[in-house]
């Protein structure tokens, strides 16, 4: 099963992808956490890429690109993945398309997790009190929702002509949101 899981910052993508991981048995792909890794350990991208996420920005494509490539390639892929957080821009998606080509791969679904801009603040500024999380300031949420609708939200339409897309209500509670997509996925 390979799974594109879209979504704003706040609205679910982790917890939902945590539960399709116990389902199906395959990785989660998640930019954003190869990013913290990488930034935690100080690595010659962790410290590129902490320049753009302080500052509430998306990450060059060229490195967010060879990061998810690199992933793709290793074994654990083989019989899927959850890709979240990847791409955030139709230049990604046709880069994902080509790399997709190149190893035999389509994807199965992609599923956009619906929630509203105010539900979202509400979300990330709970969540950067329980998990700490320097990337979940005020200042920051807000450009980083700035930027999603800007950059990612085309992906929308780019998937929507796809045949693939499916749009999940976000604001339910956690398990009707895995009802749904599980019901997505089974289409």
């Amino acid at each position: 099963m390979y799974i594109l899981l879209m979504g704003p910052p706040g609205a679910g993508k982790g917890t939902q992808a945590a539960r399709l991981i116990e389902k199906y048995g395959i990785p989660q792909i998640s930019t954003g956490d190869m990013f913290r890794a990488a930034i935690k350990n100080e690595t010659p991208l962790g410290v590129e890429a902490k320049k753009y996420i302080d500052a509430g920005q998306l990450v060059p494509d060229s490195v967010t690109v060879g990061i998810v490539r690199d992933r793709l390639v290793k074994d654990d892929c083989k019989s899927g993945f959850i890709l979240d957080g990847f791409p955030r821009t139709t230049a990604q998606a046709v880069s994902l398309d080509a790399i997709l080509k190149e190893l035999g791969i389509s994807l199965d679904a992609v599923l956009n997790l619906n929630v509203p801009s105010e539900e979202l603040v509400k979300r990330i500024s709970e969540r950067a009190v329980l998990e700490n999380r320097a990337d979940d300031n005020p200042e920051t949420v807000q450009k980083r929702l700035a930027v999603y609708e800007e950059s990612t939200k085309p992906l929308i339409d780019y998937y929507r002509n796809s045949g693939l897309y499916e749009e999940i209500n976000g604001l339910q509670d956690v398990d009707a949101v895995f009802a749904d997509i599980i019901k997505a996925l089974e289409k």
